[in-house]
């Protein structure tokens, strides 16, 4: 039932959604619908949310084959090209204005890892070598100017100078480094190694699982930490139970695409310890709780968390086909998943989030942090990992 429901939910909700979604006078996507479903036609348009809606649409159509999807794929392609990316200086801008012109020029390395994610799944989509030569353009980009002796580096002003990371930091702290960032740097890499088997791109992915093993990870509380100063020092005690079953199953990916036994060896007792200490602290009540921050939890259900829960509890399961208990919670949080946190609403997608009543919040439907990155990839993930619908 999972992956027969999944996919008629990708199909029937998701993806139709995200269609209407197309600005056809401006190009790229809407970037903002509010909680009443109102559409701002003029709202700012997040980079990070086109470069994600580019990396919807073209794994969309490699999964299904429709050459629709592919079509919308080119649209996003051609906004990000002509838009999103600095003609002068280099790199993704933060945001632009609803037509096009530089409204955040900001340049963060989260952003520029997400635009070789989308970069590097169309080109897989559509073999336009220009992506995959903007992809590497922004990998020595990051390499060359978004890095220190420690790790990398992540905001920058428009011309590359360091600045202050308040738009990945959280919890009353100014983060030098993030695990977040990380995390979808390595996760961008990877996707551009699956394409290219650049050996250059596979040795720096060796070098982030050095320091998500021996850096980010705590093994004392097993679990990984979250903001850190320059040199990898923790900033504050917090357990983000999102970032840890999504870090799990991407780090898994990773090694997967990676194909070196001893970072496998290594790497991989971490990432069954992350998932089974997930499924013991913070499945709860049949869905993930937020966070906990100073062992306060946040019992917030958010959308992106439940969606990251499911595919890294499939994964656990696939892993470790004797716990069972994992499959199980996948079944159990896309039940959630599908009674509370989808909008029924017509014209709608997913709510944000839900209080621990089940009621939603009235937060955008639609912004720059709220696309169909997650869940539109939980539902690829749940396809592909399940051969044939139970």
């Amino acid at each position: 039932m999972l992956k027969t429901e999944v996919r008629e939910h990708l199909t029937k909700e998701i993806i139709p959604f995200w269609k209407g979604m197309r600005d056809d006078e401006n190009g790229g996507f809407y970037g903002y619908l509010d909680y009443d479903l109102n559409l701002d036609k003029k709202a700012v348009k997040g980079c990070i949310l086109n470069s994600r809606i580019l990396w919807f649409f073209s794994n969309a159509y490699m999964l299904l084959g429709d050459r629709d999807l592919l079509e919308y794929a080119d649209h996003g392609f051609a906004f990000l090209k002509e838009h999103c990316l600095d003609k002068e200086y280099g790199g993704v801008y933060w945001s632009v204005q609803y037509d096009g012109k530089p409204e955040d020029d900001t340049k963060h390395t989260y952003n520029q890892a997400f635009a070789i994610y989308a970069l590097s799944s169309y080109y897989d989509a559509s073999r336009n070598k220009e992506a995959l030569e903007l992809a590497y353009t922004l990998y020595d980009l990051i390499e060359s100017r978004c890095t220190d002796e420690y790790g990398y580096l992540e905001a920058f002003n428009r011309v590359f100078q360091p600045e202050d990371n308040d738009k990945l930091s959280e919890n009353g702290v100014m983060a030098e480094k993030t695990m977040n960032t990380l995390l979808h740097v390595f996760e961008a890499y990877t996707e551009l190694y699956r394409v290219t088997k650049d050996e250059k791109v596979a040795d720096r992915i060796r070098y982030m699982l050095d320091l998500i093993a021996d850096k980010v990870y705590n093994p004392e509380l097993g679990r990984q930490e979250v903001f850190f100063d320059r040199t990898w020092n923790t900033l504050i005690d917090l357990y983000s139970y999102g970032h840890d079953i999504e870090t799990a199953w991407l780090v898994d990916r990773g090694l997967e695409v990676l194909e070196d036994q001893a970072y496998t060896d290594k790497i991989s007792p971490i990432t069954r310890e992350i998932t089974e200490n997930i499924y013991n602290r913070a499945y709860i009540d049949h869905s993930l709780v937020n966070e906990a921050e100073n062992g306060v939890v946040d019992t917030t259900r958010v959308w992106w968390v439940q969606a990251e829960a499911v595919v890294g509890f499939l994964n656990g399961y696939q892993k470790n086909p004797q716990e069972e208990k994992y499959l199980a919670a996948a079944e159990d949080i896309w039940d959630f998943i599908k009674t509370y946190m989808v909008d029924k609403r017509k014209g709608s997608e997913w709510y944000w989030q839900l209080d621990k009543d089940r009621n939603p919040a009235e937060k955008a439907i639609v912004e720059m942090w709220k696309c169909p990155y997650h869940n539109g990839r939980m539902c690829f993930e749940v396809m592909r990992r399940i051969e044939d619908a139970s």
